[in-house]
């Protein structure tokens, strides 16, 4: 087989502001940056992307273009690897993190493009369709904005789970969380799953007693009750409350997904392919999850996660969060329609078979 040697490494930082200004129950913004990197071989292109701050784009073309350029871009367990080696001194979690993430996802869409495959059959599928949760809900947003966006999602699209933010200002608005829980209840109907993520917003024992109350509301899905750091106490939130316990989506390696499981901490094990290493690091940390018997669900960046979530078996959603698949819809073709409550990965185009608008996404270009 013929080798193809990667020609060139790049990447850019886009910034594209929100619709209005958002935020959930420890962070509040106004736009969200996407860095995008691109791997060449054979005058064939793979893309990648990470929601990172800009720096993350430097961080690939002067510390990890160097481990890749000139090696074989179909050796993506190796490259993988020179990558993780690479960043030591920089330390794995956080931005280095995020720019291994983004290559890694551009090498595998690089490598199925060089051999004419979706990822999806590259992989193999667990699912033909992959079900997914509208996610929003910001607490930022009034009750009618609220009303608006869950409507859509359950009334107008058919998605049957939805997510809202709570846990406002650090914890400190519990009763206005209850109302727009109760909003977002009686907005969706008895049959559509409803889910909360506080961000951390909470302590342990204030968490529970949330979700005492917030079980007359039929909630299923709590998401990060406390900071995922303090893994005792999602603990206690797992095991007094009748909700699923969710987190993991700040995991950056091997190790954060396994003190989570080992702790017992989470129901439901959140991975984010952006962050965790990119498809190398989402099948490694599947694996974790299913050696505790936990599913998985994905955190985020939704087009990105479809191909790797299809081949996953322990899979039980993908996060369809507002932010992202807007501006993936924006600045990609190839972006998929969640209209069911569900989503398939492409399969008439190699790789994950999205291709960057760069026309569109130059108008937000900032590095």
């Amino acid at each position: 087989m013929r080798q193809s040697t990667i020609d060139e490494v790049a990447a850019a930082a886009y910034r594209v502001p929100a619709q209005s200004p958002e935020g959930d129950g420890t962070l509040a913004w106004e736009a969200t940056t996407m860095v995008v990197v691109t791997v060449t071989a054979a005058g064939v292109t793979g893309t990648g992307w990470t929601y990172a701050p800009a720096a993350a784009a430097s961080f690939v073309t002067g510390t990890l273009a160097g481990v890749l350029t000139g090696a074989d871009a179909e050796g993506v367990p190796a490259l993988h690897a020179a990558m993780a080696r690479q960043v030591r001194n920089a330390g794995r979690p956080g931005v280095a993190g995020y720019a291994v993430s983004a290559v890694d996802v551009a090498l595998w869409d690089l490598k199925a493009r060089l051999i004419g495959m979706p990822l999806a059959r590259l992989w193999g599928t667990a699912r033909d369709r992959v079900p997914l949760y509208g996610s929003g809900g910001f607490t930022t947003y009034d009750d009618a904005t609220t009303v608006a966006q869950l409507s859509h999602w359950v009334h107008e699209q058919g998605i049957g789970r939805v997510k809202i933010k709570i846990g406002e200002s650090s914890g400190s608005r519990p009763e206005r969380d209850l109302h727009r829980v109760a909003l977002a209840r009686r907005t969706i109907g008895a049959d559509a799953e409803l889910y909360v993520d506080a961000n951390g917003g909470y302590t342990a024992k204030q968490a529970v007693r949330v979700a005492e109350r917030m079980a007359e509301q039929d909630v299923t899905w709590f998401e990060e009750p406390v900071s995922s750091d303090d893994l005792a106490g999602l603990r206690l939130v797992r095991e007094r409350c009748a909700a699923d316990v969710t987190a993991g989506e700040y995991g950056c390696d091997l190790g954060y997904f396994t003190r989570m499981c080992a702790a017992g901490a989470v129901d439901c094990l959140q991975i984010d392919a952006t962050r965790c290493g990119g498809y190398s690091g989402w099948f490694a940390a599947t694996a974790v999850a299913a050696g505790h018997h936990l599913q998985v669900s994905a955190h985020c960046a939704p087009n990105l996660h479809l191909p790797a979530a299809a081949a996953t078996i322990n899979l039980r959603h993908i996060e369809w969060f507002h932010d992202h698949q807007r501006i993936e819809a924006e600045l990609f073709d190839g972006a998929a329609d969640p209209g069911g409550g569900e989503a398939g990965p492409r399969t008439d185009a190699p790789g994950h078979g999205l291709t960057l608008r760069r026309a569109v996404a130059g108008r937000y270009r900032v590095a």
